[in-house]
């Protein structure tokens, strides 16, 4: 799995905002099979940054009705990754 793949993309919510502002934590949606070693890997590589720590999280699918149709949000991971040193420019920005 390369590097593209492991990082699904970034969570942007006010609760991600405030670990961004008051932590230097930032969160990322990743992929279900992915370990703590390839989030660290692959998000050192993307963004040139030191990653100090990682925490995950799986969030399981949530049941949903829209009127007489009903299912299930997909599943995902989360990582919480903590960087050391200047924030990702990339970012920040959104």
């Amino acid at each position: 799995m390369n590097k593209w793949e492991i990082i699904k993309g970034p969570i942007i919510t006010e609760k991600s905002n405030d670990l961004l502002e008051k932590e230097n934590k930032y969160t990322f949606k990743v992929a279900l099979d992915a370990n703590k070693v390839e989030i660290k890997q692959a998000i050192e590589a993307i963004y040139k940054v030191k990653v100090v720590d990682i925490a995950t999280v799986r969030v399981l699918p949530k049941h949903r009705r829209v009127g007489k149709y009903e299912g299930f949000r997909p599943a995902y991971k989360k990582a919480i990754v903590t960087i050391e040193g200047d924030p990702i420019e990339e970012l920040t920005a959104l």
